[in-house]
């Protein structure tokens, strides 16, 4: 007998197999108790989450001569007939082959005629979202007055492109991605029914691997077995067949960014090279490590959110209290840009050493975002009693004697005087939505010349640095001005003032004032 891959082994032909999706589950039991059964549904969600296999088994249990508070009993002829392929009232459709306006027709004229067995003729289109606007059209009016002998299920992971007339005519459910622990425990599961011996960690990888699709854990789980046939799986043997490095290698590489050590860097990314391992993956599991670790830091009770092994997350706030906010989200940025760009690089290697580099030499960062994270830095340690290098060891740092600080400038240029007082009535006549980003901002100046948006916070910043072109010609148009305008949240803003004007820091610091004056060096200190 030819073998049958685990996921299709181990798909559940009972509601009580369906894993992580108990809010549907007993929605869909309630409404066959209690006989509130619709005429269409639209099932939505990732890969992998179980979609079709519910329909299959709602489908089943409609049909069932002996259902069981909602479930199928297994037994009975139609319930046999439907396992085993054979039922000619349940038809599943690929509306990715079958997305043409005739297709659609041909099941408009089947549904006239009723089931040969059983109550329901089931019609379970996937990918739904895949058919063209015609067929759309074409299922709308069968979708909208349906025998009542037809039940349609529409399932789909893009719920977007399906069209709003279509939504408002089914019941949507929301499949939602399966957690890592429910993962795996269910593995742990069919391998005791399949045979097999995996360890603990191997399994808790293969479930991260798998991103919330329980198909997906059992597609690499089959692999791995196929491979390393009789043998034990370790998370070793799983990161071979995945590609991918140890999550260690990513507690040791973001030690050594926080500590400007180029060449430790250089020698881990020269064993993942040798290993055969995927530098694209590296970069994107890179950048997840130094998302968990900024949840780690900013938010309370974080282990519910990460979704980890314990001891995975015990190591992270060890690391996460080595490193700042703006120090995270900083490399957070660097690496996600990193990433898109290497999807179109020739050499991946060569693109990441470089902006490795760039990271472990603070002398060569110029951009804004990265000052405000080596500033956050130098401020923590500073503030921990640590000792910290200039980018030169070899030049002593003569002590400055106090000076007094930088006195804010009296009056604000002309130009930007004028932007400030019709702040108001300008954000007035903006746009709903820029309204409301812009209510969340205040004017500013850094005496450069331009007029700075000061945000509440990140998100707003982020979405207001798009919107600077509309923003600054309509400030041009009232003014009759050029203006240069930019964004800055407000935490950064006030680290710039604080090291410009000296306000709120330590009096007589010369340790400080050696700091700071690497990397502000217009900047005057008490």
């Amino acid at each position: 007998m030819a073998y049958t891959a685990l996921y299709r082994k181990f798909r559940p032909d009972t509601f009580k197999g369906v894993v992580g999706q108990d809010h549907i589950v007993r929605t869909l039991k309630n409404q066959m108790v209690s006989g509130r059964v619709s005429h269409a549904y639209l099932f939505c969600g990732t890969r992998g989450t179980g979609k079709t296999s519910t329909a299959k088994i709602f489908a089943k249990a409609i049909n069932c001569l002996n259902p069981q508070d909602g479930e199928p009993c297994g037994e009975c002829e139609l319930c046999i007939s439907m396992a085993e392929g054979r039922s000619v009232n349940v038809i599943e459709i690929d509306a990715a082959s079958n997305n043409g306006v005739d297709n659609i027709r041909e099941i408009r004229e089947e549904v006239k005629y009723p089931p040969t067995e059983g109550r329901f003729k089931v019609y379970i289109i996937d990918e739904v979202h895949m058919l063209s606007t015609g067929a759309f059209n074409a299922l709308l009016k069968t979708l909208e007055e349906p025998p009542e002998h037809v039940i349609f299920i529409l399932a789909t992971t893009d719920p977007q492109k399906v069209p709003a007339t279509i939504h408002s005519r089914c019941q949507r459910f929301d499949f939602k991605r399966i957690s890592t622990g429910e993962i795996v425990a269910t593995l742990r599961g069919y391998i005791e029914k399949d045979g097999g011996n995996v360890t603990d960690k191997a399994l808790h990888y293969i479930a991260a691997l798998a991103d919330g699709s329980m198909r997906d854990s059992l597609s690499i789980l089959d692999q791995c077995m196929a491979f390393y046939y009789g043998e034990e799986i370790t998370l070793e043997k799983v990161l071979d067949i995945a590609g991918a490095v140890d999550t260690s290698v990513f507690f040791e590489i973001t030690e050594a960014l926080n500590n400007k050590n180029a060449a430790k860097s250089m020698d881990i990314i020269d064993d993942i090279i040798n290993d055969g391992r995927d530098v694209g993956q590296f970069v994107t599991e890179l950048t997840v490590h130094l998302r968990n670790l900024l949840v780690t830091l900013t938010v309370k009770e974080a282990d519910s959110i990460l979704d980890m092994a314990e001891e995975n997350i015990d190591r992270l706030k060890v690391q996460a209290k080595t490193m700042s906010a703006e120090e995270l989200i900083f490399l957070i940025k660097t690496f996600s840009r990193l990433s898109g760009e290497m999807k179109y690089a020739n050499n991946q290697r060569i693109l990441l050493e470089v902006e490795l580099i760039k990271l472990c030499s603070p002398s060569e960062k110029t951009d804004f975002d990265a000052v405000i994270a080596r500033l956050a830095g130098l401020e923590r340690q500073v503030k921990d009693g640590v000792m910290v290098s200039g980018v030169s060891t070899s030049v002593q740092v003569p002590a400055k004697k106090a000076q007094p600080k930088k006195q804010r400038p009296k009056a604000l240029p002309e130009d930007i005087t004028a932007a400030i007082d019709i702040w108001g009535d300008m954000i007035s006549e903006f746009n709903p939505i820029l309204q409301g980003l812009m209510s969340a901002t205040k004017p500013g100046y850094m005496e450069d010349g331009r007029l700075t948006i000061v945000c509440d916070n990140l998100a707003v910043e982020g979405l207001l640095r798009d919107k600077i072109p509309e923003i600054k010609e309509a400030f041009d148009k009232r003014l009759k001005k050029e203006f240069e305008i930019k964004t800055i949240v407000k935490s950064e803003f006030e680290a710039w003032e604080r090291v410009t004007y000296g306000e709120n820091q330590p009096e007589s610091d010369p340790e400080f004032e050696s700091l700071m004056g690497g990397y502000f060096p217009e900047a005057e200190f008490e």
